[in-house]
């Protein structure tokens, strides 16, 4: 006989500094993803603002601000313009497959570039191997890493210089983290290009959505998640499409 499905229990993180708003403390309820509904689980929550980090599912919960809010791209109706277009050309060569989610040394090694430019304040940025690893492989439910290659020359695999692990929802693609070479000269703008190949994978599969996490208006470092439109928030009363002068503070530039 199948065990009922049991009700998750939920628990609130202590207070700690808002790595977005100065000043600010956040604080965030969280729950595990365990047994034989985590993916059930996962995508329920998905879709009321929960973001997946290894095998607890969390959303921010902080005293007295919403200022973070759950993001999704709309992608059949997503049309990139013309500078977005442009990008897509000229990554148009790269070599991009999907992966069983199984960490790599040289996607280590991208991650630590990547960080030592471009958060090296950060929270991740004293992570090892194994915090790689954990962060990578350690999925209750339906994850993969995508990878992006320079082409392969000479019929050597080519250089890696981007990646994403992400999980498949049951309406969309979860970015969970990406992260890409950001001393490449010739490649610009690769996380850009990132989001918009999951995009279109997305709307290639019949997936409706891919979901961006959390957008902080006023935030610079949220502003390029207003880039791909049309973009839904999650309010109150439901998801709903955000208007431009609602991103006004952020603007839509690559």
């Amino acid at each position: 006989m199948t065990a009922p499905f049991r009700f998750p229990r939920f628990f609130v993180t202590s207070p700690s500094p808002c790595p977005y708003l100065p000043g600010r403390q956040e604080r965030k309820v969280f729950t595990e993803l365990t047994g034989p509904h985590a993916t059930e689980l996962n995508d329920a929550l998905g879709r009321i603002g929960f973001r997946r980090s290894q095998g607890v599912a969390y959303r921010p919960s902080c005293a007295g601000c919403t200022a973070c809010v759950s993001v999704r791209v709309v992608t059949g109706e997503f049309v990139p313009n013309a500078t977005q277009r442009k990008l897509l050309r000229r990554h148009a060569d790269l070599e991009v497959v999907a992966c069983r989610a199984w960490a790599t040394d040289e996607q280590f090694q991208l991650l630590r570039r990547y960080l030592a430019l471009r958060h090296p304040s950060g929270g991740m940025a004293g992570m090892d191997e194994d915090d790689y690893a954990d962060m990578i492989e350690h999925s209750p439910v339906n994850s993969l890493i995508v990878e992006y290659r320079e082409p392969a020359v000479n019929g050597r695999r080519g250089r890696l210089v981007g990646a994403c692990l992400t999980d498949r929802q049951a309406d969309g693609l979860s970015m969970i983290y990406s992260f890409f070479d950001p001393e490449h000269s010739s490649r610009p703008a690769l996380g850009n290009f990132i989001i918009m190949d999951h995009i279109m994978r997305a709307r290639d599969a019949g997936l409706p959505y891919v979901y961006l996490g959390y957008w902080v208006k006023g935030s610079s470092r949220m502003a390029y998640k207003t880039r791909y439109r049309p973009l839904e928030a999650l309010s109150p009363a439901g998801w709903r499409q955000l208007r431009d002068d609602e991103m006004a503070a952020t603007p839509p530039t690559l």
